[in-house]
């Protein structure tokens, strides 16, 4: 079964790790043409107006634009914790309920593989892709950013790291979710609607003292950038709830599928 599910999720693995090289392609094929141009002072300048909240909320406040290090460090890397969170969450909500919505786990349950059994399966492949879309993004930037110019390679190799924290408790909460419902649609709804409700939270925190506690209700607080940024070192408090959560909401899910009506 654990060749079977690779195989299944290779396709989905494939286009979303494409699309965000892509992305990250256009933006290794523009950038030096800003950086040799005036606009960058321009650009500097302009950062300059904006309220100090905003500018800590996208991480300018500890990094410039003058380089493609700097705009990863910014809006990069909220760029890549939106599209692997983003990614986490539908292959969380969809990894155990497409067996109910192609009338397949009929067939599963008839073989000789426990419930038990075909959670942790499933588990292993969604934790398995969302590693390796992680280190996918990772080794392409770290190329990008090897051929653009000199960067802090132990601080990049912390931050390329970060995204897995928040990215692994997302998968693990929707797929503990999708054991609630059976509509695949519906439960991929949730999941994005949880990714997004996390980034808002995460903002509004940065933007005055009083919604500074909306930070602990955000999945993204365990990636903390900007103590990668600040300090050249992950967090272990925030390794150390990522592994509770995960352990916790995995559990919850092993409980809650032994329960669940799937035919």
């Amino acid at each position: 079964m654990l060749k079977r599910e690779l195989k299944i999720n290779l396709k989905s693995f494939i286009i979303w790790l494409g699309i965000s090289i892509f992305l990250f392609l256009i933006v290794f094929l523009i950038y030096p043409s800003i950086i040799d141009s005036e606009q960058i002072g321009q650009i500097n300048e302009f950062i300059k107006m904006f309220p100090e909240e905003v500018l800590k909320a996208f991480n300018m406040d500890i990094s410039t634009l003058d380089s493609a290090y700097g705009w990863l460090k910014s809006e990069g890397f909220v760029f890549i914790l939106l599209i692997s969170g983003c990614y986490a969450s539908i292959l969380g909500s969809n990894i155990l309920l497409k067996e109910e919505n192609d009338k397949t786990i009929e067939y599963l349950i008839m073989l000789p593989m426990t419930r038990k059994k075909i959670v942790i399966q499933k588990v292993l492949v969604g934790v398995f892709y969302i590693t390796m879309f992680v280190l996918g993004i990772g080794i392409f930037n770290w190329i990008g950013l090897s051929l653009s110019g000199n960067f802090d390679e132990i601080q990049y190799f912390y931050l390329s790291i970060t995204p897995l924290l928040s990215s692994l408790v997302i998968f693990f909460i929707c797929l503990f979710l999708s054991t609630f419902t059976h509509k695949t649609r519906k439960m991929i709804g949730i999941s994005l609607g949880i990714v997004l409700l996390s980034y808002v939270l995460q903002m509004f925190s940065t933007l005055a003292e009083p919604t500074e506690f909306l930070k602990y209700f955000s999945v993204f607080t365990l990636a903390d950038i900007r103590n990668v940024i600040t300090n050249h070192t992950i967090n272990l408090w925030m390794v150390g709830i990522t592994i509770l959560l995960s352990v916790f909401f995995f559990v919850m899910t092993l409980i809650r599928y032994q329960k669940k009506d799937l035919i």
